[in-house]
């Protein structure tokens, strides 16, 4: 394991020994390699540079309790982004290669992956992109998919800060748009609403519907979930909403492990003051809790308890979490074993 104080890295880029590459030319992927080039050199025209034909996946390595390197649920990020592919006219990576170039990764990068305890893990950024030359409005013909590891500190360092968001007067997705996929766009015209909820004192926007603007969709990097004053744990329901791993899989912890009631369901603005509990949940840091959203001047609040976080949404992050870190027994297929 690599001489790193653990506890003190942040959620950036550090470079790590190799990288995954498999390269797409004449209807075909090679075989891939991993390498320990870093840079990628491609042509001045290369589509990724003009359309911005690209996509991406996030996920993370961790050592468990009892000492193994795992992943958590990555066949469903292999799903994810031949979803993503086939909808950005990219030839999709097979699913099980997918899986296999995460392993090896993994494998080659073991003495990054954190120690367990630390609350820091490796993450892994699976990515594709067009880089032949094209200068008319039109798909790429050649593509790279690569996957690169870095190790990441804890998400809550320093302790836990329930986050305030506002309503956002921008808009995230169109309908039959592409926010249902993890395009590079996506997140590209984000940026701007993200650095003005910063500049105004909010850590996210909360984004609605675009065809109405009555309901709540997501915020710009992450799934949003409620819960009922009664106990049930509600998400909302749309077709321009990015299929969060860790949101499917609170569903099923919620259910399954706590004996909730769940609903995927339109989410109206008008309801928030319904709801006692409000969290975000995405890789990084699978819930963060949300205090307080902002509409316009009015503030709805929600109970974060005296740690931070709602009892629920505290009891929903330590159950995934300890099914990630290996003390709560998973569900069968939920944790890949590398090594």
């Amino acid at each position: 394991m690599k001489n790193i104080d653990w506890s003190n890295i942040g959620f950036g880029y550090i470079k790590t020994d190799l990288r995954y590459v498999s390269n797409y030319k004449n209807g075909e992927w090679d075989e891939g390699c991993l390498t320990e080039d870093a840079n990628i050199t491609m042509s001045e025209c290369a589509c990724v540079l003009q359309y911005a034909q690209t996509c991406f996946e996030g996920l993370k390595a961790y050592t468990t309790a009892d000492g193994k390197i795992v992943c958590f649920r990555p066949d469903l990020n292999a799903a994810r982004m031949a979803d993503s592919c086939r909808r950005m006219k990219m030839p999709v990576f097979p699913e099980e290669r997918f899986v296999e170039a995460v392993v090896k990764t993994v494998e080659a990068n073991s003495e990054w992956v954190p120690p367990y305890g630390s609350g820091a893990s490796l993450y892994l950024r699976p990515y594709m992109f067009g880089y032949d030359s094209i200068i008319g409005v039109k798909p790429a013909n050649e593509f790279q998919f690569r996957i690169f590891a870095t190790p990441v500190g804890p998400y809550f360092k320093g302790g836990v800060r329930p986050l305030t968001l506002r309503i956002s007067d921008f808009d995230r997705a169109a309908p039959r748009g592409t926010g249902h996929i993890k395009a590079g766009l996506n997140y590209a015209m984000s940026l701007y609403a993200i650095v003005d909820a910063h500049e105004q004192g909010y850590d996210e926007n909360v984004y609605l519907d675009s065809a109405t603007r009555t309901h709540i969709e997501e915020t710009g990097g992450a799934n949003i979930i409620f819960v009922t004053k009664d106990g049930k744990l509600v998400t909302p329901k749309s077709d321009t909403i990015l299929p969060s791993i860790t949101r499917r899989s609170l569903l099923q912890v919620a259910k399954d492990y706590l004996g909730m009631e769940v609903e995927e369901r339109e989410v109206s603005l008008s309801e928030l003051d319904d709801f006692s509990e409000c969290g975000l949940c995405g890789t990084a840091a699978v819930i963060s809790p949300v205090g307080k959203i902002v509409d316009h001047g009015r503030e709805i609040c929600f109970d974060i308890g005296e740690s931070g976080m709602g009892n629920t949404v505290k009891k929903l992050y330590d159950t995934l979490t300890g099914i990630q870190m290996g003390t709560v027994t998973p569900p069968e297929g939920w944790v890949k074993v590398i090594k």
